[in-house]
């Protein structure tokens, strides 16, 4: 495989007729937002083993840059574009695991792990499992709108089951599964390196065995977690973007990921030059 920053440069130059399919480039803001009145919160319900399931509001989710559940916005396509890719490659080499991170902060890597799940979720005979693992700085489910009193960090402390922690969030004829971190914490290390985790993991495995499991880790550089937990990932989606990520730090990067499997490489915030195409 190239290195990382080669994909990336490729990406910047890449004309709008020729897309590199080691990169992809997404900018979720170009269009406007279509409206949508349906979509709001309805009563929590039991699904009688612990997991809760919570209809997402369209409006709270477009207004968050999630477009994803919407397969008539626009918007939407690169995401549906980059989900058969990764899961092609998934497919073939048998992965389960997908670890979503960026170089830095502000590089949109939580806003393309949600809007990846929900289009994988849209698919036929596709299930997705979105998990929360940026433990310092945790926002995955406010950018859903949903609350959860239990979460990651419950259960790797032992107070509470995977089953009861997981939420099912339903949008239109579609579901997708999410295990939120209820909390920012500190010692996210500490907790992502601990056998409690390993556990966790293998306990997905087991009670979520036909999901693609999506992980939203925290930025590479930001701290040792992602090191800490690529051992037990499959495969690895780079986020970097135009304008915050510089080159020095996607090579610092691929310096780390030279062992792991990534699967793709997002460049976010670049400038749609893309002529449109209408049915």
């Amino acid at each position: 495989m190239e290195p990382i920053w080669k994909a990336v440069e490729r990406a910047k130059a890449a004309t709008p007729q020729i897309r590199t399919t080691t990169s992809v480039s997404i900018q979720p803001e170009a269009m406007p937002i279509p409206s949508r009145a349906e979509g709001q919160h309805r009563p929590t319900t039991d699904l009688g083993w612990g997991a809760k399931t919570i209809e997402l509001d369209w409006n709270h989710l477009e207004a968050h840059r999630i477009i994803a559940h919407n397969s008539t916005d626009p918007r939407s396509k690169p995401f549906d574009m980059l989900r058969t890719q990764v899961l092609q490659t998934m497919d073939q080499r048998k992965w389960q695991f997908l670890a979503v991170t960026s170089p830095t902060a502000n590089c949109g890597k939580t806003v393309t792990a949600i809007n990846l799940a929900i289009s994988i979720a849209r698919q036929a005979e596709r299930s997705a499992l979105l998990v929360d693992l940026d433990l310092q700085k945790a926002h995955l489910a406010s950018c859903l709108g949903l609350r959860s009193k239990h979460g990651v960090v419950s259960i790797l402390r032992g107070h509470t089951g995977l089953k009861d922690a997981i939420i099912h969030a339903e949008f239109a004829a579609h579901q997708v599964a999410i295990l939120p971190t209820e909390a920012p914490t500190l010692g996210s290390a500490e907790l992502i390196s601990s056998r409690a985790m390993s556990a966790m993991l293998q306990e997905i495995k087991r009670e979520f065995p036909s999901h693609i499991v999506i992980f939203d880790l925290p930025p590479m550089l930001s701290g040792d977690d992602v090191l800490a937990l690529l051992p037990q990932i499959d495969c690895v989606l780079l986020v970097a973007a135009v304008g915050t990520s510089t080159l020095s730090e996607v090579k610092e990067c691929n310096k780390h990921l030279r062992s792991a499997e990534v699967v793709r490489v997002v460049l976010n915030k670049a400038a749609d030059t893309t002529a449109q195409y209408r049915y």
